[in-house]
């Protein structure tokens, strides 16, 4: 009688795999609480300006709102930084936000004081596509962050900053994209991400509409400073909205058209040259980096 031979067990097959399993921060609800939270706080200290009731003591205190907000802001986007990083992460994902914060940190010089070169916008717009909504935001904060240690560019409008580079790297990871497979795991048929010249092309619009949404946002903080100068473009706590809001595009029109378009243009231009390469290389990265596996060591 032949002995049976032992079954050998079958393959399994490999399942697709989630663009958001292969992120490196995973949003929790005491992540997007603590950053619902900041948001809020941050879009009032933007916006006040302009809600603020000439009658009220707010509108009195037009100099000191800025600082008061501003260190308001320090305390909240360090809350909500500790919060996503306790989500979910590990020392792979604090390896490649270290490598990208020192890079950004690096390209923001080589425009400093030159109207709209900015080329750390495109990095921030790629990474947050890549990396996810929650690593976006970690590392637009962190970037802006070490580039304003490195340029000398601290003082109250960094809190602003980094709020506006934070949200600014979330919204490209909000970009709308299907179930990503990656290639070794790819099923016939499976959709993945939008790759080619039209991933490029709406990552490149994103970064033009971004970029002139951070400069605007920005000179709603810096704004209110400006009350002091007798300017029909300055910010007047004894007017109502309509007036204020009527100075405010004025103010911007005069002063910072020039350098948000420069910006938007620098953006998408290094989009559309680099992105395709760049982002091939954060997402070899990122498969290799396997940051769901934990991290071990071996005893000896």
């Amino acid at each position: 009688m032949r002995p049976r031979q032992p079954a050998t067990p079958r393959p399994s097959r490999p399942r697709p795999v989630r663009a958001s399993q292969a992120r490196p921060v995973r949003l929790g609800p005491r992540s997007l609480a603590a950053l619902a939270l900041v948001s809020a706080v941050g879009a009032a200290g933007f916006t006040w300006p302009l809600f603020a009731d000439p009658a009220s003591q707010l509108g009195a205190h037009a100099q000191d709102a800025p600082w008061l907000f501003a260190g308001l802001l320090v305390l909240l986007v360090a809350v909500v930084t500790a919060t996503v990083s306790e989500s979910g992460l590990g020392p792979k994902a604090v390896a490649m936000l270290g490598v990208l914060a020192a890079t950004g940190a690096a390209l923001r010089p080589i425009g400093a004081g030159t109207a709209g070169i900015e080329p750390m916008f495109f990095l921030m717009v790629l990474s947050g596509r890549v990396l996810g909504p929650g690593f976006g935001f970690v590392l637009g904060a962190v970037t802006m962050f070490s580039s304003a240690l490195l340029t000398g560019g601290v003082g109250p409008w960094l809190p602003f900053q980094m709020l506006a580079m934070g949200w600014f790297t979330l919204g490209a990871g909000l970009l709308p994209g299907p179930m990503e497979v990656p290639p070794d795991r790819a099923k016939p048929g499976a959709r993945g991400r939008p790759r080619g010249r039209g991933e490029v092309a709406m990552l490149a619009g994103y970064g033009f509409l971004a970029a002139f949404a951070y400069g605007t946002v920005m000179n709603l903080a810096g704004w209110p400073f400006m009350g002091a100068l007798a300017s029909n473009i300055a910010f007047d706590p004894h007017a109502g909205i309509a007036t204020n809001l009527a100075r405010f595009v004025a103010y911007c029109l005069a002063t910072s058209l020039g350098w948000d378009l420069g910006r938007a243009v620098v953006t998408v231009v290094l989009t559309f040259l680099m992105g395709p390469a760049v982002l091939r290389a954060l997402r070899r990265a990122t498969r290799r980096a396997a940051f769901e596996s934990p991290v071990t060591f071996d005893p000896r």
